[in-house]
């Protein structure tokens, strides 16, 4: 008859040996304890880090215990549920021995890999936003391809803008020509220019000055105005 409660003993000195700084007993009945798992730093020292606890059952190992993820670090969710899926088969794999240093070991590669994985999936997020940084510079460069499709909507909305800038000139214009006031209307509605002349002469001085000499002495000028041939271009003429 297999005595389980001891090779359950026999196993956690094991385990508490292995694993000195990371090991932790929980408790005894039943015996419940943790193992903190912690990958190979990688590339640029990052690591991930899962505490698995584990659970006895009676009949351990013919039957295999209880497990559960108790914390982790720099785990995404879908990388958990593959660590639990790596602990379920393994033990399924290895009933009737005891088996938790094979579980840890499992997951201790299981992270590792996982450390590789995050290295591979940064290198290709950097090379992704390569390209696409490559790809937004050439496009800039290069521009809009012109094409006879985008051709006619840009000249269809060219014609349309054009069309609305001469509605909009002409319907300015005729406001213009609405508003624009005719000489009698200015005369009529500005009253200043009712005064505008007399202005004028005051500012003058209300005088006039001319030139007398531009003008013969009236009286001197014998007009024959009964004279039918009198013709008054002859005045000056007379003189010569």
């Amino acid at each position: 008859m297999t005595d389980y409660g001891e090779e359950q003993r026999n196993e956690l000195e094991a385990i508490e040996s292995i694993y000195p700084d990371s090991f932790t007993v929980l408790s005894e009945a039943p015996t419940s304890f943790t193992i903190t798992v912690t990958s190979d730093a990688g590339e640029n020292d990052e690591t991930v880090q899962v505490t698995l606890k584990f659970t006895y059952v009676e009949k351990y190992p013919d039957e295999a215990p209880l497990w559960e993820i108790h914390s982790q670090e720099n785990l995404e969710d879908s990388d958990t549920e593959d660590v639990l899926t790596l602990l379920k088969q393994q033990a399924e794999e290895n009933l009737g021995m005891v088996m938790i240093f094979t579980l840890v070991t499992a997951v201790q590669e299981k992270l590792n890999e996982m450390v590789d994985q995050i290295k591979s999936r940064r290198e290709e997020e950097t090379l992704r936003r390569e390209r696409e940084a490559e790809e937004a510079e050439k496009q800039a460069f290069q521009g809009t391809v012109v094409t006879i499709e985008n051709f006619l909507t840009w000249k269809a909305q060219f014609e349309q803008d054009m069309l609305e800038l001469r509605r909009k000139k002409q319907k300015e214009d005729e406001q213009s020509g609405k508003n624009k006031l005719t000489g009698k209307q200015l005369f009529e509605t500005d009253h200043n220019l009712d005064t505008s002349d007399i202005q004028f002469l005051e500012d003058g001085g209300n005088s006039v000055e001319v030139d007398e000499s531009l003008f013969q002495d009236i009286d001197d000028l014998e007009l024959e105005e009964d004279d039918p041939d009198f013709d008054p271009l002859d005045i000056g003429s007379d003189e010569d």
